[in-house]
């Protein structure tokens, strides 16, 4: 038990909580950029067994992360006893957690519609959520190191393989591509909100906090810009509007790939037109 205890302790493991931009968030900021440009310059063909194999990986990576997430907020040691109380606001299906299950579904799933589908998603949904969150990780910051780690590896992940997925082509970086992402998407918000109203029906709101994709309307709003909207505007609307926005901003991922595209041929062909001149 004593042994048990000293893993929790060291689970646990403190620090002073990171600052934005401080060094620990550059650090992961650069780790992100390295990782992203190595597994674009040595998996770069994109065939469909590398991604399948990259996804997989990253997938099984972040939910052993999660595992350790889940029992760090679950178990406590205070010398003596062990104790666990389950911390339902940590339950694992936000919407930055949704890429380890996607990417898990789409290394799996069979060469289709359905797997082009959730890859289309984490070319667009998944990345925009990573790239929100490591620009601005003040809120997921708290002062265990594993946490802190976890969620900067989690959310720096959905960076590294959104833009890979986007750099190899084999996600296109097409309108029509944030056209198949959006069911998946649907289907990730359907489960949060029945996950809410089981919560709420069942009296676990009495006792404790459970909001998934923070859309809830038995709880208090706490996302942030969608919060403001939730105050004033009755709920299936909201609902709607929370759709719509995340569903804007994945099609402008998708559309800032197409314009580094069409930029990156603009150049070659400048470039190449430069050497013809000058042969």
């Amino acid at each position: 038990m004593n042994f048990l205890g000293k893993v929790i302790e060291f689970l646990d493991t403190g620090m002073t909580e990171p600052v934005l931009y401080g060094w620990f968030h550059v650090l992961f900021l650069v780790i992100t950029v390295v990782a992203t440009v190595l597994l674009c310059r040595f998996f770069k063909e994109g065939t469909e067994k590398q991604v399948r194999t990259i996804l997989l990986v990253t997938a099984l990576a972040v939910m052993i992360l999660e595992v350790y997430k889940q029992i760090n907020y679950t178990f406590s040691f205070d010398g003596n006893v062990i104790t666990a109380a389950y911390q339902w606001y940590a339950f694992p299906w936000q919407f930055c957690s949704t890429p380890m299950y996607v990417g898990l579904a789409a290394a799996l799933w069979k060469k289709g519609k359905v797997h082009d589908c959730l890859c289309a998603y984490l070319a667009s949904f998944a990345l925009f959520a990573g790239v929100c969150v490591m620009i601005y990780p003040e809120s997921v910051f708290i002062e265990t190191i594993g946490i802190n780690v976890q969620t900067m590896i989690c959310h720096g992940s959905m960076i590294t393989i959104g833009v890979y997925l986007l750099y190899t082509g084999y996600v296109k970086a097409e309108h029509k591509t944030a056209v198949r992402a959006m069911p998946v998407f649907a289907v990730m918000v359907a489960l949060a909100v029945i996950m809410n109203e089981i919560a709420n029906a069942s009296g676990l709101l009495e006792t404790e906090d459970f909001n998934m994709f923070f859309v809830s309307p038995h709880q208090e709003p706490s996302l942030p810009v969608y919060s403001l909207i939730q105050g004033v505007v009755p709920y299936p609307w909201c609902l709607i509007i929370y759709i719509a926005g995340f569903t804007l901003a994945a099609y402008v991922m998708i559309l800032m790939a197409m314009g580094i595209k069409l930029l990156v041929a603009a150049v070659s062909k400048k470039v190449a037109a430069g050497r013809t001149s000058r042969g």
